[in-house]
């Protein structure tokens, strides 16, 4: 075992910051690192568009794809307005935005990304979903390409065993506004080698986030803890015990939250909490994470909160 200093890589803190690894674990690392020049992301919602965002912003090229062209442009849409905000913020140029835009291809279908050096998938958080998109991924890509997925609850260990390739699986989860919020959860699976872990880490910190490294379960950690606090409120509401408007401003005056848990809850989207809760439930077999039996009847509603327009609350 020895200590290996590199050569500035061009991250966000100028140097990559080894630990104590393998010699030849760590320079295959550097390789890949410096290798990844376009990055494919898999979906054009949310979290696929500010993923595009961000890789883009830091000088990559990006191949955008989804299964519909209406998708793509309401994603490069929100893509330019987002850029427009930091403009105005003084954190780009108007330049900047020009040349950041170039960088995003847009695709319908996956095809073009058999060209990327790294990929990311945001699809929708369902695991039949996912399965379909890692087996035709792992189809696609080169051997040697590592395939991250945004998913804020499935098993990457199970995502991993759909491939010929679980040692190059491994979850690189962001959180929403993706260009503003700094952390990404790196999630380890079963197979999850050394060096795909150390390549993502640093990809994550050339991306001026903060890695933070989490073990493989259901939920990892941000979502473990999170959502069966919002699970919670919902259940204050649905048994009288305060309002929506009331248990959001317990938490914001004497927690001192940014928002309450229900008004976060209409911003993730209630359709993606029930998800969550479900992974949790199934996963942990525990009945804590029951879903509250109202969150379940707002999203057969079609109340999913900010982005339908309905949940707790109307926008």
């Amino acid at each position: 075992m020895v200590i290996i200093e590199l050569p500035t890589l061009g991250t966000a803190t100028g140097f990559l910051s080894p630990e104590v690894v393998d010699s030849e674990v760590f320079l295959l690392v550097g390789e890949a690192f410096m290798n990844i020049q376009r990055v494919g992301v898999v979906g054009a919602g949310t979290m696929g568009n500010g993923i595009a965002h961000v890789f883009a912003r830091s000088g990559y090229r990006v191949v955008l794809c989804d299964v519909e062209q209406r998708f793509l442009d309401r994603g490069m849409e929100t893509i330019g307005k987002n850029l427009e905000r930091e403009v105005a913020k003084n954190k780009i140029t108007a330049e900047d935005k020009v040349v950041v835009l170039k960088r995003i291809e847009g695709a319908v279908g996956r095809a073009r990304l058999a060209d990327c050096d790294f990929v990311v998938e945001a699809a929708t958080e369902k695991f039949d979903i996912k399965t379909e998109i890692f087996r035709d991924l792992d189809r696609l890509c080169r051997p040697e390409i590592i395939l991250a997925s945004n998913t804020s609850s499935i098993s990457i260990t199970k995502l991993a065993a759909l491939t010929k390739r679980p040692d190059k699986v491994i979850g690189m989860h962001f959180f929403n506004p993706v260009p503003v919020m700094k952390l990404v959860e790196v999630i380890r699976g079963l197979a999850t080698s050394n060096e795909t872990f150390q390549t993502v880490r640093e990809l994550a910190v050339k991306l001026e986030k903060t890695p933070v490294e989490v073990n493989d379960a259901p939920g990892f950690v941000s979502n473990r803890v999170l959502m069966p606090l919002l699970n919670e409120a919902m259940y204050a509401v649905m048994e009288g015990v305060a309002t929506a408007e009331a248990v959001d401003e317990v938490f914001k005056l004497g927690m001192a939250h940014p928002m309450g848990p229900l008004t976060l809850a209409d911003f993730i989207g209630l359709d993606v909490c029930l998800d969550i809760m479900r992974v949790l439930h199934d996963g942990l077999g525990d009945p804590k994470y029951r879903p509250c039996p109202l969150l379940i009847r707002m999203v057969d509603a079609g109340w999913l909160g900010r982005k339908s327009g309905r949940g707790f609350y109307k926008y």
